[in-house]
Order: structure tokens, then sequence, then C-alpha cells
């Protein structure tokens, strides 16, 4: 773009040339000068209404700034609730983890479940009080939520490790053996000295045995590791089971053998059943509880079991 400009006073004209980057700082300064207005008037406006009184404009000027006010408001509170409606969702997903702790940990105490109403709300109730109710403010509910996520952060820690001590003391229960291993049968001869029944001299007896019918069913004391399945000169059909720390439990005289070296037994599994094979006057078993080889008196393990 050319500008010629011609005076009186100047024999030739002058000649000033405007390119695009003159013309965008125009367009800018022209823009800057509309804004500069703009406030300029908004600012005589506040100064004329604060002076004169005015209400019209009074009223929309508080208009304005109510309604501002409310949007921001808004927003807070829809960011507030959004955060807490995150919290609320995290804290229902702990409460579901809580009552499945909750039911493991009765199921291993020897609860059940129902008994303790763990699906239900707590009962509460009250007098009605003549003190004025207290609103509860955005604030003092966020600490609230706060304070209830850290207590069931603490209660589920607890009832983890309550968990894990009460499924320790269980897999322990489940390796001793307390059953005893037969369900039908008499009590015939304790764990001690007594009277050889072939040759009639004081002999120690390394076990119990209990008379039954031969094939009646012989059901594992404990969980274990079956480690002998075989016939021996004296205990006729034998079955070992290993239940861990140097504990095992013998089963003699059987009929029949129904486990396998290395099969896994759980407690009150069949393992065999009763006979007279070996040294033995009639159907019987022998029951032996050694711990590491040294034999030890069933009754001490099997009075557990009541």
């Amino acid at each position: 773009m050319n500008i010629i400009l011609v005076s009186s006073r100047r024999a030739t004209a002058k000649t000033i040339t405007l390119g695009r980057s003159h013309v965008l700082g125009g367009c800018m300064v022209l823009v800057l000068a509309l804004f500069a207005l703009a406030a300029l008037m908004n600012y005589a406006a506040l100064r004329y209404a604060a002076q004169a009184r005015d209400s019209a404009l009074l009223s929309l000027f508080s208009e304005a700034a109510r309604e501002d006010g409310e949007r921001t408001q808004a927003y807070y509170v829809r960011d507030n609730l959004d955060a807490m409606a995150t919290r609320l969702g995290e804290l229902q997903a702990q409460i579901l983890r809580l009552d499945t702790l909750g039911e493991r940990v009765a199921r291993l105490a020897g609860f059940k479940p129902q008994e303790l109403q763990l699906d239900q709300s707590a009962a509460r109730g009250g007098a009605l009080t003549t003190r004025p109710a207290e609103p509860l403010s955005f604030t003092e509910l966020a600490r609230r939520l706060d304070f209830l996520a850290h207590q069931v952060d603490d209660r589920s820690d607890r009832l983890g490790l309550l968990d894990s001590l009460l499924t320790l003391d269980n897999v322990k229960k489940q390796l001793l053996p307390s059953v005893l291993p037969l369900r039908i049968g008499t009590f015939t001869s304790d764990f001690g000295w007594r009277l050889d029944p072939f040759k009639g001299e004081r002999a120690f007896h390394e076990g119990v045995d209990f008379m039954a019918k031969s094939g009646t069913l012989i059901v594992a004391a404990a969980a274990g590791v079956v480690v002998a399945s075989e016939y021996h000169p004296q205990y006729g059909n034998m079955i070992e089971v290993d239940h861990g720390n140097g504990l095992v439990t013998r089963y003699a005289h059987c009929s029949r053998r129904l486990v396998d070296v290395g099969a896994v037994v759980m407690k009150g599994a069949t393992i065999g059943e009763v006979g007279s094979s070996g040294r033995a006057t009639g159907p019987h078993l022998h029951f032996e509880v050694r711990h590491n080889g040294v034999a030890q008196n069933p009754a001490r393990f099997l009075r557990t079991a009541g």
C-alpha cells in the first residue's frame, strides 16, 4: 500500500509505503485501543453508579456478580461431589473386601457367618434431642470421609492379619493327628508296658490297638504325605503318613492298603482296611504316632479331638 502526501510547502510529493507488517501492527493497536476504551467505559460506569447511586446500574452489576459467584460455587460443588463419589466408591469396595474377610475369619473361628449378621447394618437408636441440628458442610463431610477411610484401612489390615493367623492355626490343626483312625472300633490296648500276647513277657507297646471287623475302613488321623505303603514282617500291611515337622503316623496289620507312596491325603481320608496281617492275634488296627522316630503316646494327640 502506497500513501502519497502532497503539501504546498514542498515542491515534490512524499510517498509512504506500508507493508503487511505495518497493516497488522495497526490492526493490533486498534484492537488494544478498543479494549482500553471498553475498560475505561466500564470503570466510568462503575464510578458513576457508585457516586450517583443509580439503582438500575447497581442491580445490573450486583446480578452479574451474583451469577458469577453462583457459577463459581456450582463448579466448586461439582468438583467436590465428584471427589466424594470417587472416595465413596473406594470405601464400598473396601467394605465388600471386609465382608469377605469377615466370613472367612468366622468360618476359621468356628462360627457361621449368618450368626454374626455381617450383611446387616448395626442397630442404633436414641431419643429426640432439643438441641438444634447443625448442618454438615462439604469440608466437614470430606474430613469425615477421610477419617472413615483411614479406619476402614486400619480394620482391613487387622482383619487380614487375624485371617492369616487363623489360617496358619487351621493348617497346623490339619497336620496334627487328632482324628480317630477308625470310626467304628473298640479300644483294646494302651501305649506303654504290657504283657506280650504271644510270649507272655513284659514288653513295651509303642502304639494303641483298636479291635474292629476285618475290612473296616481306616482313615488318616491328619493331613500329610504317604511315605510308606508296604508289607512288614511284624506290622503286616503297613502305611506311614508324614505330617511334617518330624511327625509320622503308622497304621499296621491292614488287610488292604488303599494308598501308594507319594499320595497326598487329607485328614479323615480313607487309606486302608482293618485286617490281621503280620504279628496279630486277630483283626485290629495298631496305630502309632512318632516324632523324629521316637514313639509318642497317641492319646496325647487324639485327646484334642474330644
